[in-house]
């Protein structure tokens, strides 16, 4: 009877030292990963500290030109700022990779960020956007129905998950 911790025979033509080398490479391989994710992790915490200080400026800017009040201005506020939850979103995802977290966290913040992108493209709707009447009401559906299912994924992950 073979214990739980014996290794699996190695395959046929291969010594010792064969899988030993294999087992260095794809260490090596991992650390490279997990460096790359670490960088993109760097990079997205760069743009949001960017777009934190962008938005800053936006508002300065409208004060100073008295276009605090007007609501494109804002709604373009709105949308920086739910961009920058996005990022935010992705960062933590990323960050979740790099410690190896279990998956169901990993799907819990991929559905957030998903959600912020749907409320932001809902936010930021407009019709005189699209060429006919008919192709914003296809997009609006669209937009609907993709939320909904973010809400429903959202829902099933927090009572089954």
């Amino acid at each position: 009877m073979a214990d739980d911790d014996s290794q699996p025979p190695d395959p046929p033509g291969s010594s010792p030292e064969t899988v030993a080398g294999s087992d260095r490479i794809a260490a090596a391989a991992d650390r490279f990963i997990r460096f790359v994710e670490l960088i993109a992790a760097w990079v997205f915490a760069i743009l949001f500290a960017i777009g934190v200080i962008d938005l800053t400026l936006q508002i300065v800017r409208s004060i100073r030109a008295r276009t605090i009040t007007d609501p494109l201005v804002v709604i373009g506020f709105i949308d920086t700022g739910l961009l920058l939850l996005i990022i935010v979103e992705v960062y933590h995802t990323v960050i979740a990779y790099t410690q190896e977290s279990e998956t169901r966290q990993i799907v819990r913040l991929v559905i957030y960020t998903g959600v912020i992108a749907m409320v932001r493209k809902a936010i930021i709707f407009r019709t005189d956007e699209y060429a006919t009447a008919q192709d914003a009401l296809f997009a609006a559906v669209s937009y609907t129905i993709i939320i909904f299912g973010l809400v429903a994924l959202l829902f099933a992950e927090r009572v089954y998950g």
